[in-house]
């Protein structure tokens, strides 16, 4: 059995410039944080040949090509691994609530493939191969940045050029720094799930059909650049600012990014004291990510409660995807030939999957587990 561990993630700034309609005109630029919430993946032989998948549903086919969930078939497909397979999904947070659960799942779950075949692939690689999946197989309108994340983890300033290929670069600050941003930062659930497909897809056509909408892309890159700055300098309180003009920004970007009840909302967190803050995700629901001084944090959450939301307590999560987990099957008929073939090599490799082993701790949040949102799968 194989478990990956796979983070969420929070946007800060640039998202909209990972779209392949803006980046191959100019670079796109995004500053991300993976969280410490995570999206569980399990990998395991069966007896037989047929494949077993449980996520919000259950799913016993006998074809790979006959599975419904998209993403699994596919990283099947890719992996060569398309029979004997029971595969299972288990997740901190829900879908649709703008933290990047499709990309981490796809992320996770090819990481995990990997693994059963004994074979690693780096961060980088894993990144691709899930966009692959998603925005060339599956042609889903989504950019770039959250398979990276995912892939990666930590605090990354990560950079998208026109040839297609990405560079990730870790945003390199001093605990105290790293903090200060984390104890100035809130997020709460709306209580609203989307898809986000509609959005994205707005969106995108509006960077196709006018110059106007590459400039508004392009202030957002600016920020993400400002919000790296500012958090190398130590300027963390300037961060605030930048994330109330990227909000206004992003909000031009599709009709339904944002509504009359989400900006009430917003608005009401300003005048508690929060200086700027997001919807996360391509809007329309999810989450809210505000900025606010931290004698201001009691007022802004008393706000927010009044409002029906509900806080999501985080940390930034050092780490990207790894396995926390690998025992062979030896008992079924494919493990005993996978573990006697494969041997002190496959332990090298799993080693460097898993990196140090046993240490699956990360940076925990000091709060109580039942804070947490209830398991969804």
């Amino acid at each position: 059995m194989i478990i990956s561990r796979t983070p969420f993630r929070v946007s800060l700034a640039g998202g909209g410039s990972d779209f392949a309609e803006y980046y191959r005109q100019r670079p796109g630029n995004v500053v991300s944080a993976a969280i410490d919430y995570y999206m569980y993946v399990t990998v395991n032989r069966r007896f037989d040949d047929s494949i077993r998948v449980s996520y919000t549903r259950t799913e016993i086919v006998d074809r790979v090509e006959d599975l419904q969930h998209d993403l699994i078939r596919e990283c099947m497909k890719l992996t060569g691994l398309t029979s004997g397979l029971e595969i299972t999904t288990i997740a901190d947070l829900p879908a649709g609530i703008g933290l990047g659960s499709s990309s981490t799942l796809t992320v996770g779950l090819l990481n995990a493939l990997f693994a059963m075949k004994d074979e690693w692939r780096s961060p980088a690689e894993l990144a691709r191969q899930a966009c692959e999946i998603e925005i060339d197989i599956l042609r889903k309108p989504i950019g770039k940045q959250d398979q990276y994340i995912a892939a990666f983890g930590g605090l990354q300033d990560i950079r998208f050029l026109s040839d297609d290929s990405v560079s990730v670069h870790p945003v390199i600050c001093s605990p105290d720094l790293r903090e200060q941003l984390v104890d100035r930062l809130l997020l709460f659930y709306t209580g609203v799930t989307r898809e986000a497909g509609s959005i994205l897809c707005e969106a995108r056509k509006r960077l196709q059909a006018a110059p106007d909408n590459l400039a508004v892309v392009d202030g957002l890159v600016d920020i993400a650049s400002w919000v790296r700055r500012a958090i190398l300098s130590g300027r963390i309180d300037c961060i605030g600012d930048l994330l109330d003009r990227g909000w206004r920004l992003k909000k031009q970007m599709a009709s339904n990014v944002s509504n009359g009840h989400f900006d009430a909302i917003y608005t009401a967190a300003l005048e508690a004291g929060a200086v700027g803050g997001k919807i996360a995700g391509a809007g329309g629901g999810g989450c809210l990510l505000l900025f606010a001084p931290r004698k201001r944090h009691d007022a802004v959450r008393a706000v927010m409660s009044a409002a029906g939301l509900r806080e999501i307590p985080f940390a930034i999560e050092p780490e990207g995807s790894r396995i926390v987990h690998f025992s062979d099957d030896r008992h079924s008929p494919v493990g005993r030939t996978a573990h006697h073939a494969k041997g002190r090599t496959a332990k090298a490799q799993r080693t460097a999957n898993a990196g140090i082993a046993g240490r699956t701790g990360g940076n925990r949040r000091a709060v109580a587990s039942s804070a947490r949102l209830p398991q969804a799968s």
